[in-house]
Parts: C-alpha cells; structure tokens; sequence
C-alpha cells in the first residue's frame, strides 16, 4: 500500500463527507477510494470512519488520524516544492481561497498571470464565502476582506478595500434618490447576508449615521447582490473592485457620496511565517505588488 496516498485519499474523504466526491477529485474510481480507506485502517488496526448511506463522520481515531496525515502530507508537499525550485523553476501545488466575488472580478486574472511566468506550477482556487480552517482544508494562502482577520493567522494587507453605494438608473428613475442615509429607511435594499445586513453604517466628517434598512432581498455573496443592483431590484453596498466598471459604464450610479461607508482591507493571510514555501512566497509577492496601487480605483 502507498501509505501517503491512502493518507491523501483519507483526507479528502474526511474532509468532503463523501466517497463519491473524493474519487472525481482525485480522478479514481470510488472503489479505489473504498480500499485505500480499508487498507489504512487495516494498517492502523483501527476504525477512522463511520458510515452511514447519508454521512461520513471521523471516529476519534480518525480525528487524530486526520490531524496526523494533513501534517505529513503538508511536509510531502514542501519538501517537494523546496527540492524541485532548487533549479529555479516553481514546481507543485498552491491552493488558494477568497471570496467568490474577489475571484470573479481580481483573482482569476491574477492567477493566471502568475501562472505565465511559472507554467510548471498548479494552482487550486477556493471560491468560498465560508471561512476554512487553513489547515484542515490544505490551504496555502487565504484572501480575505476584513476589519478584523482571524488574530491567529499571520496577516499581510494587501490592499484597502473600500465601498459604495449603488442602484441602477431604471432604479432611481423611479423610487428617487436617497438625499441622506436616513432616506433609506424608505428604498428596497439589497443586503449581504454576513455583512451589515440589517444596519448600514455611514459617516461625513464629525458625523455618523446607523440606518436599520428592510431589506426585501439578502444574499451571502457580493455579486448576487450586484446582478439584482443592475437589474433594478433596488440599493446595493458593493466593493469597488466589484462595482467601478458599473460605474464608468453608466449602468450603476453612485448614491450618497459625500457619506463614507466602513472601511475594509483585503488581506492574505496564512497560518504561520515558518516554511513558508517557495511557491508560497512566491505568489505573496507578486501580488503584493499587483494590488500595491489599487488598480481597480482608477479614473470612473
């Protein structure tokens, strides 16, 4: 048995909940997957799983099991990559999360210019909303928007993250515009379901204002949000990265702008500075350096 693929396909296993998922992840069969299990167990002299036909839960052996096996193969994975960029060259694997809506409008393209400058290293994008335990997901490097990141984690800004408040002109042709934040108190809100979602926050020099806002249509990702914003459906708060394209384009207007919103940074953050891998540092990098300037708040 090649012990680190039965702890590779135990991981995922205990991590996805399912036989099924992990066999198209990892591109084998399902009774392939059912073996390396067996067989690690076997090895182990103990039971890591319990299966029901609707769940897949670890045992405490298999939680200690689990705990063990993400170490090694995180050791695997760096002693690979410290070994093969001796010659220069990136090698291995990078597995990154951020949000759905950053991906979609920043990391995508960043990913792939990266990529071009080292086509033989693989990179894994997480899009979540979900906030992952590094660790127990695998995951090398996080991109998170925040006012305050997890103290646990070491934490690098990338960049400010600021936000604006949008509605679509066939909108306020016909509900108006809001003169002050208390007028909308009086609007249909579009509301981020883990983020002021019931209460919006504004301020103007010495000034502040708290408005409790009925919002008729919640999501828990951003570009929802701004889809329903672009189609009428009513006042959205959007990143900038997200929305300046509306804005310039004339599709979204900005709303209340002498009013500032909270601000935010958007933050790469990893669980520790030791062993830190090549590709890793690598990737810190560069895009420090691509989102120095803020690219997305050019001229609107």
């Amino acid at each position: 048995m090649d012990r680190l693929t039965a702890m590779q396909v135990f991981a995922e296993v205990a991590v996805s909940g399912s036989f099924s998922a992990t066999a198209d992840k990892l591109d084998m069969s399902r009774a392939m997957v059912t073996r390396y299990v067996a067989e690690l167990e076997q090895w182990l002299g103990t039971r890591l799983l319990q299966r029901t036909t609707r769940s897949v839960t670890l045992t405490d052996a298999g939680e200690n099991c689990l705990r063990r096996s993400q170490q090694m193969l995180a050791l695997m994975e760096n002693v690979e990559e410290e070994t093969s960029s001796q010659g220069g060259a990136l090698r291995g694997q990078l597995r990154i999360t951020c949000s759905m809506s950053f991906a979609y409008a920043q990391m995508a393209a960043a990913v792939t210019d990266f990529l071009k400058l080292h086509p033989q290293l693989k990179i894994d994008l997480n899009a979540s909303e979900g906030a992952l335990n590094l660790v127990e997901a695998r995951i090398d490097l996080a991109i998170r928007i925040s006012a305050q990141p997890d103290p646990a984690l070491i934490g690098r800004v990338l960049a400010p993250c600021a936000s604006v408040l949008v509605a679509s002109p066939a909108y306020t042709a016909e509900h108006g515009m809001p003169q002050v934040p208390a007028d909308l108190a009086t609007h249909r809100c579009l509301s981020h379901a883990n983020f002021g979602k019931s209460v919006w926050s504004f301020s103007r020099g010495n000034e502040h204002a708290e408005v409790s806002v009925g919002s008729h249509f919640s999501a828990n990702e951003a570009t929802a949000l701004l889809q329903a914003a672009l189609a009428g459906g009513g006042i959205a708060l959007q990143p900038t990265y997200l929305a300046n394209p509306h804005l310039r384009d004339g599709s979204l207007q900005g709303l209340l702008p002498d009013w500032k919103l909270p601000d935010m940074a958007i933050y790469a953050l990893y669980p520790s500075r030791k062993h830190l891998s090549p590709a890793v540092r690598a990737f810190l990098d560069f895009v420090v350096e691509r989102f120095a300037g803020v690219p997305w708040e050019g001229a609107r």
